[in-house]
């Protein structure tokens, strides 16, 4: 089964390739050494392509000399959903592919750590702590099947509606999206009806009334046109209701077919410094379609200190949850969880 899996999603990717006019010719035609492919989910518009991607891209093959390049693929332009994306690296559809550990639920427990409610602070330090606690349990547990370039949050998640959600009750029968296993279930306590789905489905279901709702950072909503589509959007002053996790992956047989000096240059330009950099530029790229929003005369809910601490109170019972079901499974959820505060206490600047 896993050959025939293997063998579909190759076809599927050889095909997206010559659909879209990169076929194998380029790669005989180049000057480089080694040409990767980098396929995610986002419009290459996107903030995450734009001012992480596009530039880390372009350090590496200047620092290579030519001899490395890439090929970016966005929006899925390798075929398959964003769910599929962790296995096209593990199966070589791609190279290198970046999406949510959460899109594929329960295969990367350890990471759900971070997406706990009112865990993080910023995210520089969160993804700074991520990466730190992924060496010391989960880059040889979690991620054993691929070789792990980043791993990141983005900034704080807040709430996009139609209606104004001022309260813990105005959610309830609120058919609201969420991006993960942890942030549906904090959904489904605080009394929302949680939907699952990936990012790129959002605008359309909003357009279609199928959800009502949906949590995603400020920094894509420009690319996605949330502000068209919703005018209130309910924020938790210095506090962060949830984040979501990212893993930024390379296949494995990939990487150790490269000469040792270029994968000294791409892990010179990967690793923790680049996770922190990757959160950083993603909460510092909040500020434009917030802003945006504003002009178009959005109804921004900024919370009390108040009614922020009766949030937290009512989202306590999720991460309590958590943490049993990963002491149950035998993965330690009390220990990672007390390891994740530590880390972002000392982190947080």
């Amino acid at each position: 089964m896993i050959k025939t899996r293997r063998n579909i999603l190759q076809l599927l990717g050889a095909t997206a390739l010559t659909a879209i006019g990169f076929g194998s010719t380029v790669n005989e035609a180049s000057a480089a050494d080694v040409t990767l492919r980098l396929h995610q989910f986002l419009p290459a518009q996107a903030n995450v392509p734009k001012n992480i991607f596009e530039p880390w891209m372009a350090k590496i093959q200047e620092e290579s000399g030519g001899r490395i390049e890439f090929q970016h693929f966005p929006a899925m332009q390798l075929g398959g959903k964003p769910p599929e994306l962790i296995d096209q690296a593990i199966d070589g559809v791609a190279d290198i592919v970046w999406t949510l550990p959460g899109y594929t639920p329960g295969r990367f427990p350890r990471t759900e750590v971070f997406e706990l409610p009112f865990t993080m602070t910023n995210a520089e330090a969160t993804s700074r702590s991520f990466w730190q606690l992924a060496e010391e349990t989960m880059l040889d547990q979690d991620f054993k099947d691929v070789k792990v370039l980043g791993l990141w949050v983005h900034g704080p998640g807040l709430i996009h509606s139609k209606e104004p959600i001022d309260s813990i009750e105005d959610l309830n029968g609120v058919k609201l999206r969420a991006p993960t296993r942890v942030t549906n279930q904090m959904f489904s306590e605080l009394g929302a009806t949680a939907i699952g789905m990936p990012i790129p489905a959002v605008p359309e279901a909003l357009s279609k009334g199928v959800i009502d709702a949906t949590v995603i950072p400020w920094e894509v909503t420009g690319a996605l046109k949330i502000n068209e589509l919703v005018e209130n959007h309910t924020t938790f002053g210095e506090d962060s209701l949830y984040t979501s996790t990212f893993v930024l992956a390379m296949n494995k047989d990939r990487w150790n077919a490269l000469p040792d000096d270029l994968k000294a240059i791409i892990d010179a330009n990967s690793g923790e410094e680049f996770s922190a950099f990757a959160g950083k530029q993603m909460q510092m790229d909040d500020a434009g379609p917030r802003d945006a929003a504003i002009g178009m005369g959005a109804n921004i809910i900024e919370l009390s200190p108040d009614q922020v601490a009766a949030w937290k109170e009512a989202a306590a019972p999720v991460a309590a949850a958590w943490i049993a079901e990963m002491d149950e499974k035998g993965l330690d959820g009390t220990g990672l969880r007390a390891r994740a505060l530590e880390l972002i206490e000392a982190n947080t600047k």
